[in-house]
């Protein structure tokens, strides 16, 4: 498989037509990303056609029309298509979050518990997520781990937020499927 090498702009571009695509199941207009990601409609136009030239975007034409991604957007971008992944359910100031998946947690300096950091991988809008904020993650799939935390920071460039970790269990009960 080759290797598409994205700048920032495009790849924080394409991540926003992922989640609103993925959010409405429907072509996704250049208004609405630029929205989304604080950018002039027109500099989207313009990424679009080097989106397009990648094969990674497609144009629906039409009053409906816009911008959706391809198969290979999601390889790029390192995406499951949703069907593929685990729900892993997200907790934000004890609301569950209806429309955001966890792709990957990683965790950070684990041997300093004082610095300990979750970076979580989420598929989603991460527009209403603001530091400070109450975010719990799990259980996962495999090992049942929970882990809740302080938003510390959010990249939206890849859809990441990073936790300041409060506490984090793996909780023994086997749930069978």
């Amino acid at each position: 498989m080759s290797s598409i090498e994205l700048t920032a702009s495009q790849k924080k571009i394409l991540t926003a037509l992922v989640n609103l695509h993925g959010e409405s199941e429907s072509a996704v207009k250049g208004e609405e990303i630029a929205d989304d990601i604080d950018r002039n409609p027109g500099t989207i136009r313009n990424q679009m056609q080097s989106l397009k030239a990648l094969q990674l975007v497609e144009g629906v034409p039409g009053p409906k029309g816009g911008y959706k991604p391809t198969a290979t957007a999601f390889n790029v971008l390192d995406i499951q298509t949703l069907d593929e992944a685990a729900e892993v359910p997200l907790v934000h100031n004890d609301e569950p979050v209806e429309n955001a998946t966890v792709n990957q947690i990683s965790l950070s300096s684990v041997h300093h518990p004082e610095r300990c950091r979750a970076e979580v991988h989420i598929q989603g809008s991460l527009s209403d997520f603001h530091t400070g904020d109450l975010i719990r993650v799990g259980p996962t799939p495999l090992s049942n781990l929970e882990i809740e935390g302080e938003l510390e920071s959010t990249d939206t460039t890849n859809n990441i937020v990073i936790l300041k970790i409060q506490s984090m269990q793996a909780s023994d009960n086997k749930s069978s499927h």
